[in-house]
């Protein structure tokens, strides 16, 4: 899947950056529910379908915008992102103040409220994979933060997995789950289950899988997407870097990543979103994509996600991290590769058109 980064020009936009909020906007806040379960109601919307579980990614190449995201100057602000777990990587990389997990299946907030159950259950990345695959955790995990990759991967292979280590696993992260105070139903429990079955089952062979359409043969597993490298082949993932996962799991110890339920062509959750940041005088900095924009021409919703897009405030290194199909997608390609990345730069979407 060929990944591509789009410089937003919004010249237009130009807003400054505000320290503190308005005293109305103070007192306003003052009367909603500012809980992390109070937000995500706030800013949710009626879930929709797609065929897909997308448990993972199956963007191989996600990791080589790193070193355009920096040359751009993409930092701070707001994220927003689609999908699973490729975002917590963009999010080390971008270091926004708060994230945004935007999808149309509630069943992606389900899989995000299991991941959030891991980081603040886990005190490094072993511990995270011990237990987001239901294996046994040492009781010298403490001394393995900051050990490399390659360390943690022979430990985790080692470590022992059998029907009490799932339960375990699963007992905590349910309990973890119930204190975020998100009302579940019995389907997204399910849901949760099923994830979290997945992950036991496949270990790190687990792979991006869809419904009624062919599942490539060479799509990445978690494994492989965890050790993929940037163009200049570091492994920066949130998992092959220690610093990139502490960064990660301090936002969500602190609820500043939140998963929301909602279509970004819909009424509410995008709208929501800009107003959440502009309320405190932040920018969207990046906008992950994936490939939705094809469902959105596809649907005939690119005007209206275009028109939610305007509302948001965005500055001259906003971004949209799009991704195509196809070695020539967007503009260029890289000869025996399934994806690559580009930069260039993209009207603003408030336009309506490309």
């Amino acid at each position: 899947m060929l990944k591509v980064v789009f410089r937003t020009t919004l010249a237009w936009l130009g807003a400054s950056v505000l320290l503190a909020y308005s005293p109305n906007v103070a007192r306003a806040q003052r009367t909603v529910d500012s809980s992390f379960a109070g937000v995500i109601a706030r800013l949710s919307e009626s879930g929709g379908y797609f065929d897909s579980d997308n448990i993972i990614s199956n963007e191989a190449s996600y990791l080589q915008i790193a070193s355009q995201l920096t040359k751009v100057g993409v930092h701070g602000g707001v994220y927003i992102g689609v999908g699973p777990d490729q975002n917590f990587s963009y999010i080390a990389l971008i270091r926004p103040r708060v994230a945004f997990m935007l999808d149309v299946r509630r069943d992606n907030m389900m899989e995000h409220l299991l991941f959030k159950s891991l980081f603040v259950s886990s005190r490094n990345r072993l511990e995270y994979l011990l237990r987001l695959f239901g294996k046994a955790v040492p009781p010298d995990i403490e001394s393995w933060t900051g050990r490399s990759t390659s360390e943690i991967l022979a430990a985790f292979a080692d470590a022992r997995l059998d029907s009490q280590t799932v339960a375990a696993a699963r007992r905590l992260s349910n309990e973890r789950i119930a204190r975020f105070g998100v009302p579940l139903t019995a389907h997204d429990r399910e849901m949760i289950d099923r994830y979290r079955s997945a992950f036991v089952s496949e270990g790190l062979d687990t792979r991006y899988s869809s419904i009624g359409r062919n599942n490539r043969g060479d799509y990445p597993s978690f494994g492989r997407l965890m050790m993929e490298t940037d163009r200049a082949g570091r492994q920066i993932s949130y998992l092959a870097d220690e610093n990139a996962f502490q960064f990660v799991r301090t936002m969500q110890i602190n609820d500043r990543i939140i998963p929301v339920v909602g279509n970004v062509a819909g009424d509410k959750a995008l709208k929501a979103i800009g107003q959440y940041a502009t309320e405190r005088g932040l920018n969207v900095s990046a906008f992950y994509l994936s490939n939705v924009e094809q469902f959105l021409e596809q649907d005939n919703k690119w005007n209206k996600f275009c028109t939610s897009v305007s509302t948001l405030s965005l500055d001259d290194t906003s971004v949209f991290i799009r991704s195509g199909r196809g070695a020539n997608g967007f503009g260029g390609g890289v000869q025996n590769s399934s994806s690559t990345r580009i930069l260039a730069d993209l009207q603003p979407c408030r336009v309506g058109a490309r």
